[in-house]
Parts: structure tokens; C-alpha cells; sequence
């Protein structure tokens, strides 16, 4: 079921409160669009007025006070799955606060000028989103603005607390989980993606979905502390915390040229073990995984109109603007700047 809700308002103000109880909060949304004049005396409709399967609707419990955007919505037992995508390059604000938890994932965005933040946690201004993730435990204050520079997409996922899944031998009462802002997670993000995948791909599969938002449950869990891996090294491949680590190494010098020794070394494997285990979990060699995400960043650095083509190779260490060229092309199927005449 695809819902499309539409709110235009002014830009928001860049200052924040601090979280309140959710009853002043709703109040406090609701005077604020009453001030805008976008609502009636029949009430705000923000917050759920009932739940499915314990898990409020998502079309409810994401608020957008601004922008366009469309949205696509699953829900099984104590989960539930949603796409919201821009469908203009509008600015937009998102806010929420609820008894569940949200994790937001980040398949598209970049943005112009923004914020995010989440409790008492530092905001964030960064302004790539892509790949990133933002956790809201139930009970937080989470709020975004934007104004985004390519039409944002995120994929939101609620939980349950009581239905999260912990070790066998953790305490009966719901885990304290901690709320984190645009950190990243590989594993997540790529499982979340094949979840939206599914959602659109018109074949209703509700099982493998539904099977997909266990596994992320579980490595949300995971990443947080709550679920411990009893063995240091999954069968035929990385561990998660390997895998954050070589991930984040070659996100830190995709500029640069990286020695299979130089990684396998970061794990203490020899590069033989290394590259066998290495795709097995990231699905490709670490040679082409690092090339693969400097196109990405590639992509990301083309968006911005004031940074030329030549300027982008050398921030990506390619020592000649042909060179670039060549390797954009031949992972995209176009040129540089044909990609970048696609984004007008």
C-alpha cells in the first residue's frame, strides 16, 4: 500500500529545544502548525490513535511538518517497515517520539544544510546521508531539517521493545538501548536496502521480508551490546566488528592506494585468508569493494555544481582527470559529466 502525505510550511527555525515529556511535545507541534495555519479544530492527527500487532502505523509515527513525500508502509507482528521518499527537493522536517523504537536508514540524501538530532546527543550537520543510520530508542526525541541537494530516501523500521530479541541469558525486562546519530553499519544498510527491495518489487513475498526485519532487529541488537557472538569469526567470512573495521579503514583512505597486506594486517590474517574471507561477506574482492566506493564517493562530490570534474579525480587520487573518466565509465556506464548533466 503506497500512502503520499503532503505538508508544506516555512522553513523550520535551526534552533532546538530540549526533549520534553510527549505530551508537551505534541503541544508543542500542535501550536506550531496551528501558527502556520495547516490545522483545524478537528485535531492534529500526529500522533497514533491505535496500533497494529503492537507496533503503531508508521504513516503516523514519522511526522513530516514540511516537504512532499510519498510513502510505502509494511507491518508484520511487533515490526513494522516503511519507505518514505521526496518527491521534490523542497525542504523538509521529520519529527518523532513514540513508544517504539526507530532505526532510520539512509539509502539516498545528501543535503545542502541541515540538521539531525536525537535526545541529548550533539546534532549533527553532516551532510551526506547516504549509508548512514540513525537510532531512536522508544521514548527519545528525534528531529531532522533539510534542504536537500537530491531527493532524499529512507527507510524507517519500528520495533517493539518487548519483542526484541536478546541473549539467552539476558534479564527478562526490555534491554536499555542507546540512541545513536548518522553512524554507519554495513551490514544493516545493505540488509534494510534488500528490504526495500522487496517492499517494491510487487511480489508481496511478506515472509521473505518479514524475514529480512528479524535479521536487522537482531544486528541492531548486536551492534548495541545486548546480543554477544559466541565465536570471533562468523563461518566463511568476516565477524561484524571485522568488517566495521576494514569498512571504515578503507572509507578513511579511499584517496589512497591500499595494500591487500596493509588490511589483512588490521585483523591479523594473512592476505591469502584475508581476500578469501573478505568477499565472502562483502560479496566482492577488497580491491574492487575500495573501488567500488570511490565511484560512490565519486557521485556523492559530482552532486556539488562548484566542484569540477578535475578537482573531484584529485580529491579521489586519481592523478589524471582521464583516468577518472575512465574508471566512472566503465563502473557507471557513463561519463562524469553526463552523470552530473543527468542531476539537472
Amino acid at each position: 500500500m503506497t500512502l503520499v502525505q503532503t505538508r508544506r510550511g516555512p522553513f523550520p527555525s535551526e534552533s532546538r529545544e530540549p526533549p520534553r515529556p510527549q505530551t508537551a511535545v505534541l503541544l508543542r507541534i500542535e501550536s506550531r502548525l496551528r501558527e502556520r495555519g495547516s490545522l483545524s479544530d478537528r485535531g492534529t492527527g500526529l500522533w497514533p490513535s491505535a496500533s497494529i500487532s503492537g507496533v503503531p502505523n508508521p504513516t503516523n509515527a514519522l511526522q513530516v511538518l514540511s516537504g512532499d513525500v510519498s510513502r510505502r508502509t509494511m507491518t508484520w507482528d511487533g515490526i513494522s517497515a516503511e519507505i518514505i521518499q521526496c518527491v521534490s527537493r523542497d525542504p523538509v522536517e521529520f519529527t518523532f517520539r513514540a513508544p517504539y523504537h526507530l532505526l532510520l536508514v539512509y539509502e539516498e540524501g545528501v543535503r545542502n544544510a541541515g540538521e539531525t538530532a536525537v535526545g541529548n546527543l550533539p546534532t549533527s550537520t553532516l551532510r551526506t546521508l547516504r549509508r548512514r543510520l540513525t537510532f531512536v530508542p522508544a521514548g527519545e526525541e528525534y528531529r531532522e531539517w533539510q534542504r536537500p541537494r537530491v531527493r532524499s530516501r529512507v527507510i524507517c523500521l519500528y520495533f517493539d521493545p518487548a519483542r526484541m530479541p536478546m541473549s539467552s541469558g539476558a534479564r527478562a525486562a526490555a534491554p536499555l538501548l542507546s540512541p545513536r546519530v548518522l553512524f554507519e553499519s554495513n551490514v544493516l544498510w545493505e540488509t534494510a536496502v534488500k528490504l526495500a527491495a522487496a517492499m517494491e518489487d510487487g511480489s508481496e513475498n511478506k515472509r521473505y521480508c518479514e524475514a529480512l526485519t528479524v535479521v536487522i532487529a537482531h544486528e541492531l541488537m548486536r551492534s548495541q551490546g545486548i546480543i554477544r557472538s559466541r565465536t570471533p569469526q562468523a563461518r566463511g567470512g568476516l565477524a561484524v566488528w571485522q568488517q566495521h573495521i576494514v569498512a571504515r579503514y578503507i572509507e578513511e583512505h579511499l584517496a589512497d592506494t591500499i595494500p591487500l597486506a596493509v588490511l589483512a594486517n588490521l585483523l591479523n590474517l594473512s592476505s591469502y585468508h584475508f581476500c578469501r574471507v573478505f568477499k565472502e561477506s562483502f560479496g566482492v574482492p577488497p580491491r574492487r569493494y575500495h573501488r567500488n566506493r570511490r565511484i560512490e564517493r565519486a557521485r556523492t562530490l559530482l552532486a556539488d555544481p562548484a566542484k569540477s570534474v578535475t578537482e573531484t579525480a584529485l580529491a579521489l587520487g586519481f592523478g589524471q582527470t582521464s583516468s577518472f573518466t575512465t574508471a566512472f565509465r566503465r563502473a557507471t556506464g557513463i561519463s562524469p559529466t553526463e552523470w552530473r548533466r543527468g542531476l539537472a
